[in-house]
């Protein structure tokens, strides 16, 4: 190989290579605008409020010492028997 084969070689792979850098730099700005646009929209949800039951049930959790699964079970089972408590009542005088 000749050396001006060398270069027209190295010049054209510097070509290929600047337009495809280009190329990339485009592309990520576009996709930052769509990201920046649903992370407000997330931002303006207001956080659920908790129940009366579900909060007591958390005191309840909290004086046993409760973590993780265990917890998750008693809050659940909790919450369960104060709604069907509160409900009972009601069903009674219909």
């Amino acid at each position: 190989m000749t050396l001006t084969s060398r270069l027209a070689a190295v010049a054209l792979a510097s070509l290929l290579a600047t337009g495809t850098a280009f190329a990339q730099t485009a592309a990520p700005a576009a996709k930052t605008d769509a990201k920046s646009t649903t992370a407000a929209t997330t931002e303006k949800k207001p956080p659920k409020e908790r129940s009366a039951e579900s909060l007591e049930c958390s005191k309840q959790a909290d004086a046993k010492g409760l973590h993780g699964k265990e917890r998750k079970k008693f809050r659940s089972e909790c919450i369960k028997t104060a709604k069907a408590g509160t409900a009972a009542p009601a069903d009674k005088t219909k």
